[in-house]
């Protein structure tokens, strides 16, 4: 760290002018820029980068070479928790900067805008430490304040409160419950606390499930469940009732399962919630996914697929008629995916109907059906219906039964285009499930035009993403691979994340799609007709622009954006004989090495 003290300018620097003077932007880019900021009242430097005037990096590198500041890239710089909350979160958030590394009697301070005059004096006055700046992206900053401020503690605190109020008596519970319009209730800023908690650090699921003494909070981040333990069991119960209450459920029913769903804003967003309650031995278990509407739904190109298999997803998309599927498990992506193609698709020349359990995202101009099994209303039932409705493309949720899958099918030959899902391993085994279902090989043939198989898999931190010495069963798996990967897999470069603050030290920060395409072609069609299993899987892994989900995460992990742990993880290919097999020590032995098996 610089032991010489960096002190704020003391004269307004008018950034605009020097820009223009070192021939970064012109005069005319300059006044145009300042009109527009005068219109949004935002900065000026983000207002240049808003408009494409200069990059981010262009700017702020330029900024603290001005400055004679250092400037920092936060996504590779390892910065300890501790010691950014020595500024308090108000501060840091109100004045865009962060506690970066101290040393015996000054901080290092990380700032998105070095000039605010007025943000260095209130930094001085929070921190009562001298100071040296160091210039950071204001969108890395954001990124970090969300990792490291996190709601753990106060919602440790609030469910100590909650606890100590219900300690008082059973009674206390329904006078909780009904003070529905108490925003400063414990039960109430509990939940708050929760959603905030877990949209700062993007987590797709909460989970509540009491246990016997304990209380466990998990959320899921990027596919893997995080544990929050509470001593406060007995909290549960207000949770839930609560939580009951928001979604219009019966709160005095604790012995059967129920849907809910309702809608918060947090922090500026508005989040849909989906709720799920299931009774368990010691109370009552509350899952809840969060879907973040105010995001908008993905665009296609922005889902994660390889530009070539992109090409041909679209083509098949903009076919008149057939059936495309995308499959995949529970938590894959298959959901954002139809999404993508629905809002690909809708234009006000085509009627579009979609019958869903639940609707998860609301589309204008798409007519949306959610399903009811209770009262009758079911996929089957609203498919009928719905074909008689003159649609030109009909979304199903997913294919659970013979009777669904042949409406499908029949109305893909009758002029539609239908987009559905199924739970299936790869795009090869679907077609083959559909006729395991019931469906006629010749229907299926005429029907199916394309198979979409997706996963989900985690990215390597940028922030401390390493070298990955790979341990000995994967070297052989490795050895073993008979893929479609056009690389030298012996000795390549593989990387790992080591963990660190910014990704809660997991060494994953995010996930990415790995796809596999299956376009039927007449060879193809033909094996369907004739009940070939066997001809169908072959031909299907002969095509020569056909490549598996295990090719797809193996050009992640050479590419270095995932790891090795992750393409095992998903490529379920490993077997005890593989894993217990020693490394060989000559050629001879890597012959011997057992294949796994790829059928």
């Amino acid at each position: 760290m610089a032991t010489e003290q960096v002190r704020a300018p003391r004269q307004k620097i008018r950034i605009g002018d020097l820009l223009v003077k070192n021939g970064i932007i012109t005069n005319e880019q300059l006044m145009s820029a300042l009109a527009t900021q005068k219109k949004t009242g935002g900065k000026l430097g983000n207002t240049l980068i808003e408009l494409g005037l200069v990059t981010s990096h262009q700017f702020h590198e330029f900024l603290a070479n001005q400055m004679g500041l250092p400037f920092i890239d936060l996504k590779h710089y390892n910065y300890k928790p501790e010691v950014v909350r020595l500024l308090p979160e108000t501060a840091a958030r109100r004045f865009r900067a962060m506690v970066l590394g101290e040393d015996e009697d000054r901080l290092l301070v990380g700032v998105a805008d070095p000039t605010d005059i007025y943000a260095y004096d209130e930094l001085a006055k929070k921190l009562k430490r001298p100071m040296n700046l160091a210039v950071v992206y204001e969108s890395e900053l954001l990124k970090a304040l969300d990792t490291v401020y996190r709601r753990t503690q106060e919602i440790v605190t609030i469910a100590e409160e909650l606890g100590e109020e219900l300690s008082q008596g059973d009674s206390n519970l329904e006078q909780l419950l009904a003070e529905t319009d108490v925003e400063d209730a414990p039960v109430v800023r509990l939940l708050k606390s929760l959603f905030e908690d877990a949209v700062q650090i993007g987590a797709s699921d909460i989970h509540i499930e009491p246990d016997e003494k304990v209380l466990r909070i998990r959320q899921r981040v990027d596919g893997v469940l995080h544990e929050q333990i509470m001593k406060e069991k007995r909290i549960a119960a207000a949770l839930v009732s609560r939580l009951k209450l928001v979604c219009g459920l019966d709160i005095s029913e604790r012995r059967l399962p129920q849907d809910g769903r309702f809608n918060v804003r947090v922090k500026g967003r508005s989040v849909d919630i989906r709720l799920s309650t299931m009774p368990l031995q010691y109370g009552e278990s509350v899952v809840m996914r969060l879907l973040d509407q105010s995001s908008g739904i993905l665009q296609l190109e922005h889902v994660g697929m390889p530009p070539a298999l992109l090409k041909c997803f679209r083509r098949q998309l903009h076919r008149p008629h057939g059936l495309v599927l995308v499959t995949g498990p529970t938590g894959s992506g298959k959901t954002t995916t139809l999404y993508g193609a629905l809002n690909e698709l809708n234009s006000d020349e085509k009627k579009i109907i979609t019958v869903e359990d639940p609707v998860e995202y609301r589309l204008p101009r798409i007519n949306q059906v959610q399903v009811y099994p209770k009262i009758g209303l079911d996929f089957a039932r609203v498919l009928r219906a719905g074909l008689r409705q003159d649609p030109d493309i009909v979304m199903v949720g997913e294919m659970r039964d013979k009777e669904t899958s042949d409406i499908a099918l029949r109305a893909a030959m009758t002029g539609h285009l239908v987009l559905s899902t199924l739970h299936t391993n790869d795009a090869v085994s679907t077609a083959l499930r559909l006729i395991e279902m019931g469906a006629e090989g010749y229907v299926v043939a005429s029907s199916l035009r394309a198979v979409l198989a997706q996963r989900l898999v985690r990215k390597i931190c940028d922030n401390c993403h390493c070298a990955d010495p790979l341990e000995t069963n994967t070297k052989s798996w490795l050895r073993s691979y008979k893929g479609r990967i056009n690389r030298p897999l012996e000795g390549a470069d593989f990387k790992k994340g080591r963990g660190c603050p910014a990704c809660n030290n997991t060494g994953y920060s995010g996930r990415i799609g790995i796809f596999e395409l299956l376009e039927i072609n007449f060879d193809l069609a033909d094996a369907l007709r004739r009940n070939d299993s066997a001809a169908f899987a072959t031909l299907a892994n002969q095509l020569p622009s056909f490549v598996s989900l295990s090719d797809s995460a193996l050009l992640l992990a050479l590419e270095g954006i995932t790891s090795m742990d992750e393409v095992l993880r998903v490529s379920g290919q490993i077997d005890e004989s593989l894993i217990l097999a020693p490394e060989p020590t000559s050629p001879q032995s890597v012959e011997q090495t057992p294949k796994p098996d790829r059928s």
